[in-house]
């Protein structure tokens, strides 16, 4: 077993959100793919809903991982810490908003990694905007290329049902 860093439980909450439940802890190979797992299910269950109710919420998990993050940078005492993942998986739901993952559970995977690609690529601004400091920082990258992976995964979906129907 592992052990989650932090001085109080509450940093130690933190940063086991802020890392995947664990996840980004426990690998040492690509561990915010790893950890951005939990996002996958996370948009799956919020795929039932309404697309304005997809939008609030995604809006909410953002403003919701800033603190998350920065409480997780503090403790790990590095910037933008690989490991910390809670960007990836609190902000992958993003990238699907308004796609029927119900209706089409074998593209899921390939959002995924389309979304990944966005991420490890940070296409403009995403890239300058990972200079920010602290949690904002940490976030708003992952947010604009979670609008870029957005709308590639919609391309996907477009074509997928103009060809496959």
């Amino acid at each position: 077993m592992f052990s989650i860093p932090g001085n109080t439980a509450w940093q130690r909450f933190n940063v086991f959100l802020a890392t995947g439940f664990g996840l980004g802890l426990i690998t040492p190979v690509a561990p915010g793919t790893v950890g951005s797992l939990p996002g996958v299910l996370l948009a799956w269950l919020m795929a039932a809903q309404n697309i304005p109710l997809q939008v609030l919420t995604c809006i909410g998990l953002t403003l919701i991982a800033v603190p998350i993050c920065h409480i997780a940078e503090q403790v790990l005492q590095k910037k933008d810490d690989g490991r910390i993942c809670a960007d990836e998986w609190m902000l992958f739901p993003i990238s699907v908003i308004g796609i029927p993952l119900h209706s089409v559970p074998l593209l899921l995977p390939l959002f995924f990694l389309v979304t990944r690609f966005c991420d490890i690529t940070k296409p403009p601004p995403a890239r300058g905007l990972q200079k920010i400091q602290g949690g904002i920082g940490i976030v708003i990258d992952d947010f604009f290329s979670s609008l870029y992976a957005l709308a590639f995964n919609h391309l996907i979906y477009f074509l997928y049902i103009y060809y496959f129907g």
